[in-house]
């Protein structure tokens, strides 16, 4: 019986991996003259730089990264693009952020923390012309294909509205960890699996013996 409890733990961690991990390996050429050409025709594209664009793209490594975006929202309330209601800037930029995520998940993607600025510069030289941030935010790519899968998706521009009308600002970048002290799905999700299957030998041995 032992066994069979603890053959479940390599394999959902191997299911958990094949969603979790890029196993396609990098971008092809041809991949990224598609998805630039696709994502070139569409709505809000023009707030992106495409030459930055398509370097990262075919630079891509194969792993996944952290996408650091700095957020400032209209104090004021917007004005919905489509209804024309009067509304705050957090409700209505969760009318991107909701779908988003949700595709973000699907494709192994997740938030990785949300910070809200609480001071000012404490540190700053040769940045005078650096604008504050009410917000910073990270969200993790599971590879550079999802990110450009995502933004070439035409359900992403029917949402890009809603971002465009509740953001005054907004800087984003990729990155790539060199050091975090927080527990990582990976090593989260292998402990959790051990965890389970460990009470659930305890239990059924207790069980057994009182029987």
């Amino acid at each position: 019986m032992n066994w069979k409890i603890w053959i479940c733990v390599p394999v959902f961690y191997g299911l958990f991996s094949l969603w979790y991990f890029n196993w396609q390996g990098p971008l092809s050429q041809q991949e990224v003259d598609t998805f630039m050409a696709r994502y070139t025709q569409q709505a809000g594209s023009e707030h992106t730089d495409a030459a930055v664009l398509r370097r990262f793209l075919e630079e891509d490594d194969g792993r996944g990264f952290n996408m650091l975006n700095l957020v400032q929202l209209h104090e004021e309330p917007v004005q919905h693009p489509l209804t024309g209601e009067r509304m705050d800037s957090r409700a209505l930029v969760n009318g991107y952020f909701e779908p988003f995520a949700l595709r973000l998940f699907q494709r192994g993607g997740h938030p990785v923390f949300q910070a809200r600025t609480v001071g000012g510069y404490i540190d700053s030289w040769n940045a005078e012309n650096n604008l504050s941030f009410s917000a910073t935010a990270m969200m993790r790519y599971r590879s550079r294909r999802d990110l450009i899968q995502l933004v070439a998706d035409p359900a992403f521009a029917d949402g890009h509205v809603y971002k465009l009308a509740a953001i005054e600002r907004t800087i984003s970048y990729p990155t790539q960890m060199m050091l975090n002290t927080a527990l990582e799905p990976p090593a989260a999700v292998l402990l959790l699996l051990v965890l389970l299957a460990s009470l659930t030998q305890n239990v059924t041995y207790l069980r057994k013996t009182q029987k």
